[in-house]
């Protein structure tokens, strides 16, 4: 039996008001390109026979080969191509909770995954990520809250919204807690590929037998707009899920599907992940001496992603801040209610870095007024 339906108040709130606002720092991506940036990096190809028809519907066997050369040991039978990560996740969420059993997932993270599960009756954990251990789960809690069963975790890494990346031993919590109940780990991937160091996150997919790793071209990659996602997992579990897919949007859609192929030619992909690092390292700069000037937040410097989670050092309802930002400044920004964690903000900064210095400035605007209104202690209630 399925459960009563959540809508979901972050994808919501962001689709309602992104493409109205003059400054986007709701977004967790880096600034996207045009399909004429994309055609020049690969040596200006022409894309005029693509037939707009339907197309493969598991995606064409070129894009899954190259999407599969990003997973060791995996093949083009590994790979599921979706409308975004979001449809990957989607599927194995479905597929996994459809039987009223328990999924645990990994939090804070995009809340898809848990209103997924609890719409088709699954119960669901929450294994929490711990600030004061640098955003890692605890081994001992992972333990104990997974000790009744489950099947499957749900774990985002790189982290959204928090921008960390799990240590080996996380990893190895994880992994533990699913192999005690043969259980299968959704890891949802999108951000590697982004990290400030360069250094690429591992997959889980080859770390551990029963893994779907989701991934798309949104937020490594600059390329939100075409649409593609993908998951890799054993042959048998990419058969399950493309018959998931009979079921939604049945087919990426073919200029998509050849753009993106372009896009994971090994010397494009190489360009891509270059660009992105370089916004995110410029945009990073810009955000921390901006926090620091406010000196009313407490932050973790992000490892990878274009998002940082800035908590208040005061009480602060980030909802009705993040309605005032939007109506003010014209500034959208995602408050931390909708993630789970209260008292913060979730700001993109991957934005070129002089339009982030000027909606940061809004930002401040706003911030000095209610500190004007109300002396030194920052104090924002509904």
């Amino acid at each position: 039996m399925m459960s009563e339906f959540q809508p979901f108040e972050l994808e919501r709130w962001q689709s309602t008001w992104e493409n109205s606002v003059e400054f986007n720092l709701s977004e967790s991506g880096v600034h996207p390109l045009t399909i004429g940036e994309l055609r020049a990096l690969a040596g200006d190809v022409d894309i005029d026979d693509v037939m707009l028809g339907y197309g493969h519907t598991n995606g064409t066997e070129e894009l899954r080969s190259r999407i599969a050369s990003l997973y060791p040991g995996a093949s083009a039978e590994s790979v599921a191509v979706a409308n975004g990560s979001a449809e990957a996740n989607f599927a194995a969420t479905w597929r996994f909770a459809q039987d009223g059993g328990t999924i645990a997932v990994v939090v804070p993270t995009y809340m898809q995954t848990p209103g997924v599960a609890r719409a088709f009756g699954a119960r669901v954990v929450q294994i929490p990520l711990r600030p004061e251990l640098g955003w890692q789960p605890d081994g001992d809690e992972v333990r104990r809250l997974t000790r009744d069963g489950l099947q499957a975790i749900v774990v985002t890494n790189p982290c959204n919204p928090t921008g960390s990346v799990l240590t080996d031993e996380s990893r190895r919590a994880l992994i533990e807690a699913a192999a005690t109940h043969d259980a299968w780990i959704i890891a949802d991937e999108v951000y590697a590929g982004a990290e400030l160091d360069g250094r690429q996150t591992a997959s889980f997919f080859g770390s551990y037998p029963r893994v779907v790793a989701t991934g798309s071209l949104s937020k490594a990659y600059g390329l939100p707009g075409l649409r593609i996602g993908w998951a890799v997992s054993t042959p048998d579990m990419i058969g399950e899920l493309w018959a998931r897919r009979d079921y939604t949007t049945i087919a990426p859609a073919t200029p998509s599907d050849r753009l993106a192929t372009l896009a994971l030619e090994p010397g494009v992909r190489a360009r891509l992940l270059e660009r992105t690092r370089r916004h995110i390292r410029d945009g990073i700069t810009v955000l921390e001496a901006w926090l620091e000037e406010q000196q009313l937040f407490t932050w973790q410097r992000p490892a990878a992603g274009a998002i940082c989670l800035a908590t208040f050092t005061a009480p602060v309802d980030t909802s009705q801040l993040a309605e005032r930002l939007r109506v003010e400044q014209s500034v959208l920004v995602v408050p931390g209610e909708q993630f789970g964690v209260p008292n913060a903000i979730r700001l993109g900064f991957g934005a070129p870095a002089a339009t982030l210095r000027t909606a940061l400035g809004r930002i401040a605007v706003t911030l000095n007024d209610i500190r004007g209104r109300i002396g030194a202690d920052l104090v924002i209630t509904g």
